[in-house]
Order: C-alpha cells, then sequence, then structure tokens
C-alpha cells in the first residue's frame, strides 16, 4: 500500500507566488531559460537552471553551477521570499487549463515504494539526464520539482478534497499561458489524517510525469542512507515532492511525429507500401485528428489522409497494441526505416500542445511527413506499468504542467 505523507514546505510568501512559478526545467533549451530568467529574475528557473547566471563560456554541468542554485536558494528563504509551514501539512494543487481543472494532493511519497513497485513505472530513464538532477538535489539538500504522480480514484477521497476546496486557498492566479492556479494549505490534523489514511489503502501509485526525476530523487536519499547508516527511515530524505491526481482528472494530449524524408521512395510508392497495413483515404487540406484508437492522422505533399489499422495488425497486448506501437512496428519501422525512434534523427516528436498547424509548419520547412495521433490514455498507461512493462518514447504528453518552485521540500544535509 502506498505511504504518502505531510511535509513542511518551503514555499512562496504571498504575492510572490506567481513570479516564482516557473515551467519545469527541462522544458528549455539553455538559451530559452536564459531569456526566461532575463524577463523575470525572480522566475524558479533561475535556481533550476543555474547556469543562466553564466556566460556561455561556463559548462552546464560545472560544479560551481550546482552552487549557485543551492546559494541563490538560501538567500531567497533569508529575504524572505519563500516561508516555511510550521507543522507537516498536506496541500491541494489545482490546475484549469481550456475550463478542465484536475486537483492533485501535494506530499512526499516513499522511496521504498519506488524501489518495491507500488509507485508504477512505464518509461526507462538515462542516466545521464537523471546525473544532474541528483547533482542539484544533492547539493541544494532540496526537491524543487514534484514528481506528477496518478492514482484511481477514490470516492473518499474525492469527497473530502471537494470540501477542502471550498476554503479560500493561499494562492490563486493565471500564469502567463494561461493556465489557473490554486493553492490549499491542509494543516488541520485530522484532514491530514484522513488523507495520509486514505492513501494508505491505496494499493499501487504510477508515475505519470517525471520519471528522470523521481529516479533522482531516490538515488540521493539512497545516498543520504550510506551516509548515515543508523537512519530510521524517518528522515526527510527517504520520501520525494510529489503531486497526486486521481485518473479521471487526467488529460493527455497526442504526441505527434514528423519524419524527414520517406525512406528513398515517392509519395506514390509510399502510399501504395502504408496500403498493406492500414486504410487510407484521402481528407484534403484541412487538418485532420484521429478520433478513435487505431486511427491516425497524416500530413504528406499538402494533403491530409486518414489511416486506419487493419484488424491483422491490432493487438491486445498493453505494449504492442498502443497506437504508439502501431505506428513503429508498422509504418515507421518497416516502410520508413527508423528502427530506434529514440535515436534516429530522421524522426522528430511534437507535443500535441502545439497544435495540427504545427505538423503542416515542419513539413513545409524541415520535414516531408507528418502522423497526428490519437492520445494514450490513463487506462492504457496504467495497463503497461501493471503489467511491468515499458511504453515506446514519447507515448504521452500531459498537460497543463506543474510549476517548479510553488512548493520545495526540504532533505537534512
Amino acid at each position: 500500500m502506498a505511504q504518502i505523507r505531510p511535509f513542511k514546505a518551503y514555499r512562496p510568501c504571498k504575492g510572490m507566488e506567481e513570479r516564482i512559478a516557473a515551467l519545469p526545467y527541462d522544458v528549455y533549451n539553455r538559451a530559452e531559460a536564459c531569456e526566461v530568467v532575463k524577463k523575470n529574475p525572480e522566475s524558479f528557473l533561475a535556481v533550476d537552471r543555474a547556469e543562466t547566471q553564466f556566460g556561455e563560456e561556463v559548462d552546464t554541468y560545472a560544479d560551481c553551477v550546482y552552487e549557485k542554485a543551492d546559494q541563490m536558494l538560501r538567500e531567497k528563504i533569508l529575504e524572505g521570499k519563500f516561508v516555511q509551514d510550521p507543522t507537516p501539512c498536506f496541500y491541494l494543487y489545482e490546475l484549469t487549463m481550456d475550463g478542465h481543472s484536475q486537483t492533485g494532493v501535494v506530499g512526499c511519497a516513499s522511496i521504498d515504494d519506488y524501489r518495491n513497485n507500488v509507485i508504477k513505472k512505464h518509461e526507462n530513464t538515462r542516466a545521464d539526464k537523471e546525473e544532474d538532477r541528483i547533482r542539484h538535489v544533492d547539493t541544494c539538500s532540496m526537491q524543487t520539482g514534484p514528481i506528477f504522480l496518478a492514482y484511481r480514484a477514490k470516492e473518499d477521497l474525492k469527497k473530502k478534497i471537494g470540501e477542502l476546496k471550498k476554503q479560500t486557498p493561499v494562492y490563486d492566479f493565471v500564469s502567463e499561458d494561461g493556465i489557473g492556479h490554486r493553492v490549499w494549505v491542509i494543516d488541520n490534523d485530522s484532514d491530514v489524517a484522513m488523507i495520509e489514511e486514505a492513501f494508505g489503502k491505496i494499493p499501487a501509485i504510477y508515475i505519470a510525469d517525471g520519471h528522470h526525476r523521481c529516479a533522482s530523487a531516490v538515488k540521493v536519499g539512497l545516498k543520504r542512507r550510506e551516509q548515515y547508516p543508523d537512519y530510521t527511515g524517518e528522515e526527510e530524505f527517504n520520501y520525494f515532492l510529489s503531486v497526486i491526481f486521481p485518473d479521471e482528472e487526467l488529460r493527455i494530449l497526442d504526441y505527434n511525429r514528423v519524419v524527414k524524408d520517406l525512406n528513398g521512395m515517392d509519395a506514390a510508392t509510399f502510399l501504395t507500401r502504408i496500403e498493406e497495413y492500414f486504410a487510407v483515404e484521402k481528407k484534403g487540406q484541412s487538418p485532420y485528428r484521429p478520433t478513435e484508437k487505431g486511427t491516425f492522422g497524416m500530413y504528406l505533399e499538402n494533403e491530409w489522409y486518414s489511416l486506419s489499422a487493419k484488424d491483422e495488425i491490432k493487438s491486445e497486448d498493453a505494449v504492442e497494441g498502443l497506437d504508439v506501437s502501431l505506428l513503429q512496428n508498422d509504418l515507421l519501422d518497416p516502410i520508413l526505416g527508423i528502427m530506434d525512434p529514440k535515436t534516429d534523427k530522421r524522426i522528430d516528436f511534437v507535443g500535441g500542445i502545439r497544435g495540427l498547424g504545427e505538423l503542416e509548419r515542419r513539413v513545409h520547412t524541415d520535414m516531408k511527413v507528418a502522423f497526428s495521433m490519437y492520445p494514450t490514455s490513463i487506462a492504457e498507461l496504467f495497463a503497461v506499468a501493471d503489467a511491468g512493462r515499458l511504453m515506446p518514447p514519447k507515448s504521452t504528453w500531459f498537460e497543463p504542467k506543474l510549476r517548479s518552485g510553488l512548493f520545495l521540500h526540504e532533505i537534512e544535509r
């Protein structure tokens, strides 16, 4: 069963929340991060990406970058830009996008639950991407980016969260991208106990987004255990900052594909090859978005097509039956020669938040063909994780993104 516990968060002082809250560190390249921080020096991105404080001659992963992050964070706390709650609390974090709201419980999850697969994964992590956040968390002794977790909705939690949201939120603002953010502090002892007990009855929790941050937090915790062999398990380094959402409120967007060439074929030959595995229908020049599982949009030479997977390539397998797998295994690999989408430079991925117009733009500039996808469902994600399997790369795109800097979890030095 899952252990989710309250903690004493550092969070922005009243009036600073909108300026401090920042998108996750990994949605920007270095130049973009520098531009954001230049525009708003209070953005938490300055701490999460402290290379923004140096010239380009300083390597992104230099020791001084992580030391600068720690220095800046401590200065902000001393200046009163962050306050710490005096007792362990849970927090509610509501995000609203295009009229759709989702509310998560902010708390700390157990690194042992992660190791024992109570917290389930659906993708692999890369050691190089882990190392950056390991050094950041370890140097700052602070977890700054929450892990996006999901659980199968429970009626008692849903009812309690609804009651608690009738209180006045401590934060209520709309970020530059139009996303609404509201936060409530849950410090009443009985409410805290009820939430902790309710999660204690949940057999499995799932990583929706943030696999690298999660793996990094766990590895820092294990490192601290080695440093303090008399640890009791109660220390904060045994837990990691999380926001846990009910599955029924989550929205996964499409994660689309664009490919640089047709693997030596002309368009007519390419279309003929596709018809071996897919029913192809011309849709004209209006962008085509698939409306059901097993269907795909394709943009080629100023024309949109629908592709419907034929029965012989469909599968009930948790992984092989995913639309991203069907496209990869029956089109991208055998026809376009893209055997490994993780390493092949001929393919790129476009998050659904950018819209189908971005697919057309890419085809008109640096790509030859684009594929619009039907979104992977949260039920499919759960099924893959429950089977102990992994999804293909770029299977899910969650929106809206959690902000960093609204909740900080300190671990002992």
